[in-house]
């Protein structure tokens, strides 16, 4: 039986950063060393890139970062404002405002942390005008400096205690996966769902140990075929069939073995594989035509999303599928993880 939709109904925690879109020119890239088609953190080559890239171009501000892009659209889908709420570090600054305000407006609790000396994390997105390819340019600032503090604090806390779903994904790892325990061990003792995402196949090799300590208390695991992989290969599971990585992976040991693990793995335009009691099920995904593509880029997030949205209303597991499958395909149709108009999914 389907839950009606309520506030504070799924908790987010993540890497806030704010997306500074625009067309560019050939002579922009060159000057930052930049190319088509390719992402990287930005270095002191780039100080003054995202403030020049303003000066120039026609910028779009688009809230932006794994984990607050599945909660924007679990936001779209449930319809209801402040249904999802949104924690993570930024700066008292220009962008940190833009950032809220937007996020806030599209119906998300915010609850940040907010930095006295970093700035808000920002990627800019340079889009060629020839091509339409995007190089992607990454600041984390505060992003790396949250702390379990404020997830502790009394206006945090409250929400999470009233929160049906706690979702995180994992590039938190790199800068405080003590939250995320803290968070994990928690809904592991309440009939509360803990939600993590591999989100990069480095985070499985270079951050083993806190990623490995979060694993038991995970009830649900996102991630796409790579990262399936690398950490199948980073804890001795000798098979490279993605069905029975699957299964292998939901059948590791469970804190709390009355909520049985349920694997995720997404696999492009390829079935979405579910492993969990021991059962591996392929759900094909919603077809799309190539020249309706215009950005994979947070389609992954868009399926998460959706798929939450879902499962905070407690729906069965085709229903959460069927909804991450239409938040992504919508996602596909737009220009970065932007939702220009209402969701029409249809609830059962």
């Amino acid at each position: 039986m389907t839950t009606s939709v309520r506030e504070e109904m799924i908790f987010g925690l993540g890497n806030p950063l704010l997306d500074i879109s625009a067309n560019v020119d050939s002579e922009f890239l060159k000057h930052y060393e930049l190319k088509e088609n390719d992402q990287i953190l930005a270095n002191e080559k780039h100080s003054d890139l995202f403030e020049k890239m303003i000066e120039k171009f026609e910028v779009s501000y688009i809230p932006g970062g794994a984990t607050q892009n599945a909660i924007r659209v679990a936001q779209w889908m449930l319809g209801i404002k402040h249904s999802t709420s949104f924690t993570g570090c930024i700066g008292k600054d220009r962008f940190g405002e833009i950032l809220e305000k937007i996020i806030d407006k599209e119906g998300v609790q915010p609850l940040y942390r907010y930095s006295e000396q970093e700035k808000t994390g920002t990627c800019a997105v340079c889009i060629t005008e020839e091509k339409h390819l995007r190089s992607l340019v990454a600041y984390l600032g505060a992003a790396n400096h949250f702390c379990r503090e404020h997830i502790d604090s009394e206006k945090v806390w409250k929400v999470v205690e009233k929160a049906q779903v706690i979702y995180t994904a994992g590039f938190v790892l790199t800068a405080c996966p003590e939250a995320m325990l803290r968070l994990a061990q928690y809904a592991c003792n309440t009939p509360k769902i803990f939600a993590l995402n591999l989100s990069a196949p480095f985070l499985s090799k270079f951050f083993k140990e806190p990623l490995t300590n979060l694993i038991p208390y995970t009830d649900y695991l996102f991630g796409n075929e790579t990262e399936f992989e690398t950490f199948a290969e980073e804890n001795g599971i000798e098979s490279k069939d993605l069905k029975e990585i699957a299964l292998a992976v939901s059948n590791l040991p469970k804190a709390d073995c009355n909520k049985p693990r349920t694997v995720v793995l997404t696999h492009g335009s390829q079935p979405t594989i579910v492993a969990t009691g021991g059962q591996v099920r392929e759900f094909p995904v919603l077809k799309i035509d190539k020249e309706d593509i215009v950005d994979s880029n947070g389609a992954g997030d868009a399926f998460v999303g959706g798929f939450l949205s879902c499962l905070a209303r407690n729906c069965t597991l085709e229903e959460c599928v069927a909804g991450g499958n239409y938040a992504a395909n919508y996602v596909l149709k737009q220009s970065g993880v932007q939702l220009p108009t209402p969701s029409t999914f249809q609830w059962v």
